[in-house]
């Protein structure tokens, strides 16, 4: 029997959804009438608190120029600027001494810390990551890619092998997501980090998944890096996060050169320029700083630690199991997984539907029953082929059936998200598997829409 939208709400454990910007928007169907629209692609980027988004509303009107202003509304936004660092390094448990330092997204973070890393480091990461944690090392200088492991443990031993190996042993760092962006599968985030600092190197943990699921602790993970995204974490305002040790950071040159990364600059008799940088994290923040981003994110930390980690926690696992109990006779949907069904993960599921191309699938749970999911590679393209069965093809047409295209489908919810989103979607898939579009679709610019000639 399907799992529904009152099943999950009898959960006694099970906390009410948090106000969420645009819940009741309404989107139109392709088959007439309108819907609210159900987001179930917040692995991307959620939508905003409504908490978040009403204190953003209210220091609006006072916004100012951080740290270069002698006035009320300059002095009021340093306070709130740097305010924010600190709700910030109380929601990740930073140790003293570790700097926060403001960024424009995950991706942005870890670039930021690829151009800090001292000369001779070598990166491990594993081929499972998000590109964003993926690719910035490329640049920076030996980087060892690691096989995707088929359990936690085979990943801690694999870290150990390859750290032990290396040669010469010198500066390493590892990089490793918290939570998948694919599987939404959780990463045995402290034993590897245990692992690296066993063999003299560094992690840096990639919490864009985690972070808006689960209380992140710097000190607890024994993590030396931890980043993040606000458009993830329910603060879609163009800011992300670079917490942990300031050495590497202080040492490197600034992330960008320019005002507020420098604290005096001279000219030289030979009519060149001296520059003295910052040492703290604004030695990384050149220029004008997203002041409303930055607050947005230390509102979006108050609010889910206000809420509850542990309920909010709960909550999502009652969704996951009506998502997957609600699908478990439907033989057409296979689930994504490295780990194994029952590993532990965040409200994040990827599948394919045998007999559907996944842009397909995906075209008309949103064309058909106003439900937004993602279709694709998930900018996580190795991992992906790996679920897959090592398939290299492309995406393929939408429209017909293309079992050998390679792309899913993934479904991600979170702390704002209804049950009877949850249960629309389960009721939806069943429905196209069982009795297929009711439309017609064609491929355009590569995307997969509703054609114009009607009903299929």
């Amino acid at each position: 029997m399907p799992a529904t939208a009152t099943a999950v709400a009898a959960e006694p454990s099970v906390c009410a959804p948090l106000p969420v910007l645009g819940r009741d928007v309404a989107v139109p169907l392709v088959t007439g009438g309108e819907v609210t629209y159900a987001a179930l692609d917040q692995a991307a980027s959620a939508p905003a608190l409504q908490r978040v988004w009403d204190d953003v509303a209210a220091y609006a009107p006072y916004y100012g120029s951080v740290h270069r202003g002698a006035g009320y509304l300059s002095q009021l936004s340093t306070d709130l600027f740097e305010n924010a660092r600190r709700t910030v390094a109380e929601f990740l448990d930073c140790r003293d001494g570790d700097e926060v330092v403001f960024t424009r997204s995950t991706t942005d973070s870890l670039n930021l810390l690829a151009a800090a890393l001292p000369d001779g480091c070598e990166v491990f990461v594993f081929e499972t990551e998000h590109h964003a944690a993926l690719l910035p090392w490329r640049r920076a200088g030996r980087v060892t890619f690691l096989d995707a492991p088929d359990s936690p443990a085979q990943a801690v031993a694999a870290l150990e092998r390859a750290l032990a190996d290396r040669d010469p042993y010198g500066p390493a760092l590892v990089c490793v997501t918290g939570a998948s962006n694919v599987t939404g599968e959780l990463w045995p985030v402290r034993e590897l980090a245990a692992a690296a600092h066993a063999h003299g190197a560094r992690i840096v943990l990639d919490a864009a998944q985690l972070a808006p699921h689960r209380a992140v602790s710097v000190r607890e993970l024994d993590v030396d890096w931890v980043a993040f995204s606000g458009h993830k974490l329910y603060a879609p305002f163009g800011s992300g996060v670079l917490a942990g040790r300031a050495d590497w950071l202080r040492e490197a040159e600034p992330y960008l050169a320019g005002g507020g990364a420098s604290r005096t600059v001279v000219r030289r008799a030979d009519g060149g320029v001296d520059v003295r940088w910052h040492e703290t994290a604004a030695r990384h923040e050149a220029g004008s700083p997203n002041v409303i981003g930055a607050y947005a994110v230390a509102s979006a930390c108050k609010a889910l630690t206000e809420a509850g980690f542990e309920a909010l926690a709960a909550r999502e696992d009652a969704l996951v199991r009506a998502v997957r109990e609600g699908l478990a006779d439907v033989p057409e949907v296979r689930f994504l997984s490295l780990f194994g069904d029952d590993a532990p993960r965040v409200g994040v599921l990827s599948f394919v539907v045998d007999g559907w191309n996944s842009s397909h699938f995906a075209a008309a749970l949103s064309a058909e029953y106003g439900i937004g999911v993602r279709d694709g590679l998930f900018c996580a393209h190795p991992l992906v082929r790996r679920l897959l069965g090592g398939d290299t093809g492309g995406a393929g047409e939408c429209g017909a059936p293309e079992p050998g295209a390679l792309n899913a489908i993934r479904v991600s919810f979170g702390a704002g998200t209804p049950e009877e989103h949850v249960a629309r979607f389960v009721r939806a898939v069943r429905e196209l598997v069982r009795d297929g579009a009711r439309w017609t679709y064609r491929t355009v610019d590569g995307r997969c829409v509703p054609d114009a000639s009607g009903r299929a």
